[in-house]
């Protein structure tokens, strides 16, 4: 049996129990941060030479020029002939649903003239360059490489980098694929804080990037809080979280599913139901025991669930959309008969999947919305990476003559109530009776 916590709504201690579940330590271990910032200096300071020494320490790469560590899109393209017709197909099918859907968010720009000439308003523009970390090695993430890669090409930018490890010389033919069907432009196998170093400073070969996404190990999580502020970056994220809110007629071994679906990322995850019907959840809890054995990651499974996972006894479906918003969830499943009735009740959530049919593993793959979502509460304040991301605002001030009466007036009072007699000045030089 798996022993997931059991929490009951109706407890005192509820609210204290649930707490401490939800707490994650994020904190940044030290000696991690530390190895992170000594590799980004030397990156910094020694340019190709650093991520070839390094690239050869951590991923036993050994490459005498930065054209050993590049993969040509010609070689991105075979790779994508390469693959087995079903999954071709599929990966394609999958990209231009995200694209399709990235589509719908391109901001434009827009003014407005006011009726004594001057005109206001915000033009929209494109980063030049960007960075896409993908995990690689054994690991295979084409999915990462679309959600990162195609919401930056509809936004307008020139250029997409990708750098991915490939430890022991390893190419994944998937995230090659992958990188081909997104548009990326240059693909480099490095990985590792290096990486991150590379493409915020920039080396002879690799031009420092505007902003960095996509996930990676805790090395380049540190680094990229370290490089914040040279360049942007999407998010530091954590665990993937899967909140469910069933009413109990959705079959429990979906239900069962979906939370192992989560919880097999790794030990840390969160996988939580929560449903107002007790001999449902026992069916789940029995659905849990069964299929377990089935799973070729149970012991990850297993960990996290036991660790970190709950099955929650609710008031009702309204009290489960309460507790949900508390928790904030990175996905969120309302597997319910009428989801749309809960929706405008639910206001954190990275995304919200709606109705029995809706797994949250669609979402990870080809649903179309991005599967780049904020963790560990984060959902309260931030949302999924998209096309905005990749998109930046001027304001644009042009005013005429006339309007530079009014506005001059207004701003020369406000410049000397601050003290600032330059600011004051500037606007009163503009005034005609001045």
């Amino acid at each position: 049996m798996v022993n997931i916590t059991r929490l009951n709504s109706q407890d005192a201690d509820f609210s204290a129990r649930l707490s401490t579940l939800l707490k994650f330590d994020a904190e940044q271990d030290e000696a991690i941060d530390q190895a992170a910032a000594r590799i980004l200096k030397r990156v910094q300071h020694e340019g190709d030479a650093a991520v070839l020494a390094l690239t050869s320490e951590f991923d036993r790469v050994s490459a005498t020029t930065m054209s050993d560590l590049e993969i040509s899109l010609k070689t991105c393209h075979q790779a994508l002939q390469s693959l087995p017709t079903a999954q071709r197909q599929a990966l394609e099918a999958a990209a231009e649903r995200i694209k399709t859907y990235h589509l719908k968010q391109v901001q434009t720009s827009w003014s407005y003239t006011e009726a004594n000439g001057t005109q206001l308003g915000q033009q929209i523009t494109p980063l030049d360059r960007v960075g896409i970390y993908v995990p690689g090695g054994k690991a295979a993430y084409p999915s990462s490489v679309l959600m990162n890669a195609i919401p930056a090409k509809v936004a307008g930018v020139k250029e997409v980098i990708m750098v991915t490890p490939t430890p022991g010389g390893e190419h994944n033919p998937l995230v090659l694929a992958a990188a081909a069907v997104a548009g990326v432009d240059r693909v480099f196998t490095i990985g590792g804080a290096q990486a991150i170093g590379a493409l915020a400073y920039g080396t002879e070969t690799i031009a420092a990037v505007d902003k960095i996404v996509g996930p990676g190990n805790a090395y380049v999580a540190a680094a990229k809080r370290r490089v914040f502020g040279t360049v942007g970056i999407d998010m530091i994220a954590g665990p993937s979280e899967i909140l469910i809110i069933c009413d109990g007629l959705t079959p429990a071994d979906w239900v069962a599913m979906d939370l192992f679906s989560q919880a097999e990322h790794d030990e840390l995850a969160q996988a939580i139901l929560l449903c107002p019907d007790a001999a449902y959840i026992e069916t789940v809890q029995a659905s849990i025991d069964r299929l377990i054995e089935t799973m070729p990651r149970a012991d990850i499974i297993r960990t996290s669930l036991q660790n970190r996972g709950a099955l929650v006894l609710v008031k009702d479906l309204d009290e489960a959309c309460h507790i949900s918003n508390t928790i904030a969830p990175e996905h969120l499943e309302v597997s319910t008969a009428n989801p749309e009735a809960w929706l405008p009740k639910l206001r954190h959530a990275g995304a919200i999947f709606m109705g029995q049919h809706s797994s949250e593993a669609l979402g990870d793959y080809c649903a179309g919305p991005n599967h780049v979502l904020p963790t560990s509460r984060t959902a309260r304040f931030s949302s999924p990476l998209g096309v905005y991301d990749f998109q930046k605002r001027s304001s644009i001030i042009y005013v005429s003559q006339e309007g530079a009466q009014t506005l001059g007036r207004i701003a020369d009072a406000l410049a000397q109530g601050e003290g600032l007699t330059a600011h004051a000045n500037s606007a009163r030089y503009r005034l005609t009776d001045s």
